[in-house]
């Protein structure tokens, strides 16, 4: 199914919200981070017939392996260690509303096979009990994978992936998308400032020829930051030359390596730089641990000497 792109915020976002709002189909939406996704998730709650339930969010990339499960299903008094009372998981909490299982990709495969059930059943039970208990949940799921690649790769279940692209929403890069900036750009001085200051036509244009590679949350953060340091009420270029320069493309100096193998030698240099500790340069380069891991699994088959002295 060809995904329903998002170009601009002001205009289609609004369109697709409306037709897909209404429904209870499952919602999967891609995309780079900061591009606004869980914003989509939550205007599609807004605008359904369960807007006055809760919509509750779990980041699967954020919360510990071990502990993940438990925030998702809840758990019983004692049902393993530090379990001192009971406690109501997301998808309990989220019932007749929605739930957001954010950055999905980063779910490990045991728990995928758990939530495929539950979507199958419509039920689950609380880790330590048998009970089992309705799930009148709506699921929005986002990645900023691509998760038909993780289940080439074997790290995302095939069937849970067909289960949740019902209706698959991509929003693009913010580069993709420039129409979008100015009324961005405009709308987070006006937040920040609470309209107190106003962005010259000058750096609006200015604005529209940066790539923005953190996307809508780059842009917001700058604004944020002219809004704070600014000691005019109308901001120009002057006034943030030192956080926008764009240097002209230099493409000589450009390495004839791949992608992967540029990556590769970047996590090898750190793990050689962190003396192998993982959970160290998992921080440090921003790659899940999860993800390092599964790399990590991978360079091991390629050219195994390299990991001998790995911790």
């Amino acid at each position: 199914m060809t995904p329903i792109i998002v170009d601009s915020v002001s205009v289609n976002l609004f369109g697709i919200a409306d037709r897909v709002a209404p429904t209870d189909a499952t919602v999967l939406i891609s995309g780079e981070t900061g591009t606004g996704k869980e914003v989509l998730a939550r205007y599609i709650h807004k605008m359904s017939n369960r807007s006055k339930q809760n919509f509750v969010a779990i980041n699967c990339a954020a919360i510990p392996e071990t502990l993940l499960e438990s925030e998702i299903f809840g758990h019983e008094k004692g049902a393993f260690t530090n379990a001192h009372q009971r406690r109501i998981g997301k998808f309990e909490e989220a019932n007749h509303g929605t739930i957001l299982l954010d950055e999905i990709s980063e779910m490990p495969l045991a728990l995928q096979a758990k939530l495929l059930r539950i979507i199958q059943e419509k039920e689950f039970s609380r880790l330590g009990s048998n009970e089992k208990i309705k799930a009148d949940v709506r699921i929005i799921a986002t990645s900023n994978r691509n998760l038909e690649q993780a289940v080439r790769e074997g790290t995302f279940r095939e069937d849970l992936f067909y289960r949740l692209n019902i209706i698959p929403l991509e929003v693009p890069a913010l580069r993709e998308r420039k129409m979008d900036i100015i009324p961005l750009a405009i709308y987070f001085c006006k937040k920040y400032s609470h309209s107190q200051k106003v962005l010259s036509k000058n750096l609006l244009n200015k604005l529209k020829l940066n790539q923005w590679k953190g996307n809508v949350r780059e842009l917001e953060n700058f604004i944020h930051r002219a809004v704070v340091l600014s000691t005019k009420n109308v901001i120009d270029v002057e006034d943030v030359s030192d956080w926008i320069v764009m240097p002209k493309k230099d493409f000589s100096s450009i390495s004839e390596k791949t992608l992967a193998e540029i990556e590769k030698e970047t996590i090898f240099g750190a793990l050689e730089k962190f003396g192998g500790n993982k959970t160290v340069v998992s921080e440090k380069l921003g790659i899940p641990a999860r993800t390092l891991r599964h790399k990590l699994s991978v360079y091991k088959k390629e050219d195994s000497e390299k990991l001998v002295n790995l911790k």
